[in-house]
């Protein structure tokens, strides 16, 4: 004799295209959490800062 719980009878919808349960990335893990501001890119700030020898 098996006993059944709840959750077994429950229905699960594998292919639901909702909300994620947990995001990649917390708002607070982004530079903007912690209260820094920054483009996108950083292409600018390597050009800017390559050395005198790739010239």
């Amino acid at each position: 004799m098996s006993v059944q719980h709840p959750d077994d009878m429950r229905p699960v919808d594998l292919f639901d295209e909702g909300l994620p349960v947990l995001p990649d990335q917390t708002s607070d893990d982004t530079d903007t959490g912690w209260g820094d501001w920054r483009p996108d890119s950083d292409d600018s700030r390597y050009l800017e800062e390559r050395p005198p020898h790739w010239d």
